[in-house]
Parts: C-alpha cells; sequence; structure tokens
C-alpha cells in the first residue's frame, strides 16, 4: 500500500499555506538559562545492535551520503559533537522565530543527528548511516524533554518552511504534533512539490489507553512515516499503529550520540527516523531525486525488508542496501484481462475429440481383455498338453436284486 499520492490541487494549496506558514508568529519562549540540559554520556565500544541490523558497511561502495543536507527538527543539534564536528550549519530556530539552532540542551535533536551523519570517532563501534551529510538543525521544541512529545503545529511549518528555504534535501521531523493544521498540511505539501523528502515519526503513544490520536506531519500524504522496532525484530511497545506507518526501523536501546559529547541511548520512533532519513539521504545522492508517484518513499517501502505484519509495521523494516542498488519498474500495474466465457454449443472439433477417445478407450478394453485371457488359458494347456480337460463319464454297474448268502467273518 502507498501513501504517496499527489495531486494538483494540494500543490496550488500549499503554496498559499507555506507562505502563511513563512511569516513569523508569536515568539514563544527559549529554553530558560537555568533549565537541567541533557549530561554527556561516555564512549561505547560495542557495535549497536541498530547498526549490525542495517550494515552501513554494505552502502560505503555505492554512496556516503556526499553534500546532501538533512534538516533535523528537533530540540537542536549540538555542533561542538566531535563525531559531528565541522558538518552542521547554524540552522533556525523556530521556537524563538529567530537565531541559531547548533547547540542543544534537550539532547533529542543531537540524538536523531548521531544516526544519520555520525562519523567514526576513536575506540567507538558507533557510526551514522550517512557519515558524509550535513545536517541542518531546526529548533521545534525547547522546553519538553524527550523527542516526540509534541510540537506547535505553526512551529513546526514554519520549521519545514525554513528548511526549505535554506535548501535541505531531506526533512527529519522527529518532533512531531498531534494537532492538525492548514498551515502545517501546506508547508509539507510545499516541500513535497519541490522534491523533497519529508520523513515523520509515526508518535510514541502507541501503549495509551483510548483513542490515539494521529502523528503529524506522518498523517498526511507524501510523508514517509516511521514506527519503532525491538532488537527481536517486533514493535516497540510505545510506537503508534495505523495506516500513516510506512517503514519501521530501531527504536529501543540504540546508541546514540549525547549532547556535549560521549554517547546515550535513545528510544522512541523520533530516533528510528533518524534511520529512515538517513536511507532516504543515501537514496537521494546515488539515485537523483526519483520523479514520479511516490519518488525516494516509494523505493523505501518496496525495498523494505517484510515484518510480521499488521498496521504497526507498514511495509517492513527499512533496508539501506536494497534502497540503494534496487531498481523497481516505473511502470504501473495493469490488471490481468478476463477470461474469455465458455462455449454453450458443442465445437466440431470437442466433438471428434470426444469420438476419438471412445473409440480409443474401446480399443485399450479389448486389448486388455485379450491380454488377460491369453494369461490365464495359455499356463494350463501346457500343463495338460493341450488335451481336453473334460473327465470320462463313469461306469453304470448293477446292483443285484437280492442280497447274497452273509459273510462268515469269523471261522
Amino acid at each position: 500500500m502507498s501513501r504517496f499520492a499527489r495531486t494538483t490541487a494540494v500543490a496550488c494549496v500549499a503554496a498559499v499555506m507555506c507562505a502563511v506558514g513563512a511569516a513569523p508568529a508569536a515568539a514563544a519562549p527559549r529554553a530558560p538559562a537555568n533549565q537541567r540540559c541533557a549530561e554527556p554520556g561516555p564512549p561505547i565500544a560495542a557495535v549497536p545492535w541498530a547498526q549490525k541490523l542495517l550494515g552501513p558497511e554494505r552502502v560505503r561502495p555505492f554512496t556516503r551520503g556526499g553534500t546532501f543536507v538533512v534538516a533535523v527538527l528537533d530540540s537542536g543539534v549540538d555542533a561542538r559533537h566531535p563525531q559531528l564536528a565541522g558538518r552542521v550549519l547554524d540552522g533556525f530556530d523556530a521556537v524563538a522565530g529567530s537565531g541559531r539552532a547548533d547547540d542543544d540542551c534537550l539532547g533529542t535533536g543531537t540524538q536523531v543527528a548521531g544516526v544519520i551523519a555520525a562519523r567514526q570517532g576513536q575506540s567507538v563501534g558507533f557510526v551514522g548511516l550517512a557519515p558524509d551529510v550535513t545536517i541542518l538543525p531546526i529548533r521545534v521544541v525547547a522546553e519538553r524533554f524527550g523527542s516526540g512529545t509534541g510540537a506547535e503545529p505553526q512551529v513546526l511549518a514554519r520549521g519545514i518552511t525554513e528548511a526549505v528555504a535554506r535548501g535541505a534535501n531531506v526533512i527529519a521531523v522527529s518532533t512531531i504534533t498531534y494537532k492538525d493544521s492548514p498551515v502545517l498540511e501546506g508547508a509539507v505539501a510545499n516541500a513535497v512539490a519541490k522534491g523533497i523528502v519529508v520523513v515523520a515519526a509515526a508518535g510514541d503513544l502507541g501503549d495509551e489507553r483510548g483513542t490515539i490520536p494521529t502523528p503529524y506531519p506522518a498523517g498526511y500524504d507524501d510523508v514517509v512515516g516511521v514506527g519503532a522496532i525491538r532488537e527481536s525484530g517486533l514493535l516497540w511497545g510505545k510506537s503508534q499503529q495505523g495506516e500513516y506507518v510506512d517503514v519501521v526501523a530501531p527504536g529501543e536501546n540504540v546508541p546514540t550520540l549525547s549532547r556535549a559529547g560521549g554517547m546515550t541511548v535513545a528510544e522512541g520512533t523520533g530516533v528510528a527516523t533518524g534511520f529512515v532519513a538517513a536511507t532516504a539521504v543515501l537514496v537521494r545522492s546515488r539515485l537523483g531525486t526519483m520523479q514520479g508517484r511516490g519518488g525516494i518513499g516509494r523505493q523505501l517501502e518496496r525495498t523494505a525488508v517484510p515484518a510480521p505484519g499488521g498496521p504497526g509495521y507498514g511495509s517492513g523494516v527499512v533496508d539501506p542496501y536494497a534502497a540503494v542498488t534496487a531498481r523497481l519498474a516505473t511502470a504501473s500495474p495493469e490488471p490481468l484481462p478476463d477470461l474469455p466465457a465458455l462455449a454453450v454449443d458443442e465445437s466440431p472439433a470437442w466433438a471428434r475429440a470426444r469420438d476419438v477417445a471412445m473409440v480409443g478407450t474401446g480399443i485399450a478394453v479389448a486389448v486388455v481383455l485379450i491380454v488377460v485371457v491369453v494369461a490365464v488359458v495359455m499356463p494350463r494347456g501346457r500343463r495338460r498338453f493341450w488335451r481336453t480337460a473334460v473327465a470320462p463319464a463313469p461306469r453304470q454297474e448293477t446292483e443285484p436284486e437280492e442280497p447274497g448268502p452273509p459273510v462268515q467273518l469269523f471261522p
């Protein structure tokens, strides 16, 4: 099932909505100066399970991401981290409406940027899927700790619009909203119309009781919605399920970069979004913009590894190697023609075939009977030297009318 349908009407509305979203709204307060920021973490020498699953080393001979730009809409990205140094742009603070976003107090944006673009470090087994790409940080949340816990739709729209204006090739929306908004939908439609891949988290309310709200922008057409799985391959307990999920990626116990240096362990559909966004930019750098229905999003879906199934898995687990190397058919599937109606009247050919079958059957039965008779008669004839088998008539003897004298048995 593909959710990458476009219409001209949506594209036209997108331009109007984008203009509205680009206008600065009332600036929300940035993180207070005294807010407690995430602590740096220790290095982790082991290769993470998510990295073993996705196998970035298999993609290296084809592409490392090149000079393409991935926008990360989250809490900002720490540009001072050694494994990201020199590849994080100034970015944009969509919460304040101006300013940079190359610092990160909450740390969740740095976690997402790590699985996308972290370079190999000393005594560290972890490396990003696309280590040569450039990260464009867009801050859309400042006070709530945790990626994917929600942002204002106007702020997200402003961030997406700014990412488009600053040349992003892929937009990773790891912090989402549960409020539908024409402004946000218009900003997304405008980005897609310009050939930009929008990847968004499916949300972390999968364990909530009652009706689970639809996540946005994953709920819009042409957006790649991302769920999260465990190391076992099963769905992460908090990963939301619905038609808005297109693919899944690792989202539990995922080692990644920590703010201010070192590493940490992250979880959620937000960090899973980073893996899918990195795969999308690898496809973009290898195969180009891929014009046509669905484009790169269709490539990600059709090359995913089949999962157990259900609305939480989408098309399956994202596969970077297959997505980069596979060549999908561009033609749309067409239904097979209907079978011709059966003839009611008997055709001459059918009558001839029936007659031949009946004659052949009769001959076969006669041959079988002859063989059976010969098989029974021949052995018996040889045993009797071909003499008749009828016995002679018995001799007729007359009995005396009167019995003779008694025979003396004992003298």
